[in-house]
């Protein structure tokens, strides 16, 4: 924060470039996709602080006291206009924010996200459900305050340990999925699925990929984690004939099989809910999307020695996406796009297409 935009977008471009050169040397880097500067993440994942009469939302200091952030900059507009409803929702209910020193509460955090069109998906995590019933109770008290409140849910949570949700999910509301809606491609979104927090630049992204897609026109596409469809949904050129995706999330997978059920030709597309080093590799355009860590050895080497005539790697790491690479000899990068998901931090986005020797 701090420095000009340009200068960001030029040392992220420099810094993946160099993380890349090893690997890639005569990559062809186009310009850099730049995002809004501010306002423009679609996601909110707050700790709610304070007290029952006056919770706050946002990070908790030094001493675990919640800081309020409901005015944070980086948070798309249709967020920040929610936030004073959310605050007053959970006062009312009556939820006591969690106090993480003395280890007593009834709500952790708040999560919300945003679609396109402004509706929201609300997130209640808490520790137990002795407040479920009040919560559904005051549910219609909260939907008249907030009339683009799509989808609500209690995520239960009842261990103390630093992860932000627990397994169990209850879905408050008759819709159970924020429909994100890019250009023609309408992706259903659940509440513990993934989804790119930056939707401008995710819509990029999956026009870039869709267009390396095109070009090479493969017969058939694997969607490597896959989350809720986004790259599989976007990169279906008729020359193929299948187009399938592998996450290990069964409530992403359900999302992304409802999302093809509203294309024209829905019977090209299949999703499982299963690890990506357990399937057979075999496909002409295979898409990975790893988190942090990478591919790792195992996919990696099992890409290498595959059929794939074509990879398109999206990655949030080039450190780790360079480790990768080096793994997939036989593929060359050819094309590279960097991708400000997050603006006013180091972080990038960078995808690489890669051609069999």
């Amino acid at each position: 924060m701090g420095v000009p935009y340009h200068r960001q977008l030029a040392d992220k471009q420099a810094l993946a470039a160099r993380a890349l050169h090893a690997v890639g040397p005569d990559i062809r880097w186009a310009e850099p996709f730049a995002s809004a500067e501010s306002g423009y993440r679609n996601k909110a994942k707050w700790v709610v602080g304070g007290d029952e009469k006056n919770p706050s939302i946002g990070i908790l200091d030094e001493n675990r006291e919640g800081i309020d952030l409901r005015r944070c900059g980086i948070c798309e507009p249709a967020l920040i206009d929610a936030f004073p409803a959310l605050v007053d929702f959970i006062a009312r209910t009556g939820l006591v924010p969690y106090d993480v020193n003395r280890r007593r509460g009834d709500i952790k955090y708040l999560i919300v996200t945003a679609s396109p069109q402004g509706e929201l998906l609300v997130r209640f995590v808490l520790r137990s459900l002795d407040r479920l019933e009040e919560i559904r109770r005051r549910l219609p008290d909260l939907q008249s305050a907030l009339p683009q409140l799509a989808v609500a849910s209690v995520n239960l949570h009842p261990e103390h340990k630093a992860v932000l949700e627990g397994d169990q999910e209850i879905v408050l509301t008759e819709q159970s999925t924020l429909l994100m809606r890019l250009g023609d491609v309408g992706l259903h979104v659940g509440p513990q699925s993934f989804f790119q927090t930056n939707t401008a630049v995710a819509a990029g992204l999956y026009r870039q990929a869709a267009a390396w897609a095109a070009q090479i026109a493969p017969t058939s596409v694997l969607d490597l984690y896959c989350g809720v469809g986004g790259f599989a949904l976007h990169c279906a050129p008729a020359s193929a004939n299948t187009i399938h995706g592998v996450e290990v999330s069964a409530d992403a997978v359900s999302s992304a099989r409802r999302s093809a059920a509203d294309l024209p030709d829905p019977d090209r597309f299949t999703f499982d809910a299963d690890d990506a080093a357990t399937q057979r590799l075999d496909a002409d355009l295979v898409i990975v999307n790893p988190p942090r860590r990478g591919l790792g050895a195992t996919v990696a080497d099992r890409i290498e020695a595959g059929a794939a005539r074509h990879v398109v790697y999206s990655s949030c790491n080039p450190a780790t996406l360079a480790t990768d690479l080096a793994r997939m000899p036989s593929l060359n990068p050819v094309e590279a796009k960097l991708f400000d998901m997050f603006p006013q931090t180091t972080h990038v986005e960078v995808a690489v297409l890669l051609e069999r020797r």
